[in-house]
């Protein structure tokens, strides 16, 4: 299983992946926003995304845990 871990304190403006969704490496799961920047959080790895750990709107620090993938 593979860790994603936001590299920055910032909002999650928007989820692209859900639990079950294939992904490639590269692929954008999760894009951060921090002072009105869009931050992509990309796949490491290709893999199937196990479960997204964040909601829209929530506000994480740098090192929380975003999503596990497969």
């Amino acid at each position: 299983m593979t860790d994603v871990r936001a590299e920055m304190s910032a909002s999650v403006f928007r989820i692209d992946a859900s639990a079950g969704d294939e992904v490639a490496a590269g692929d954008a799961l999760i894009v951060l926003e921090s002072m009105k920047m869009e931050i992509p959080v990309l796949a490491g790895s290709a893999g199937v995304v196990k479960e997204i750990l964040v909601k829209q709107g929530e506000i994480v620090e740098e090192g929380a845990l975003l999503a596990r993938l497969g």
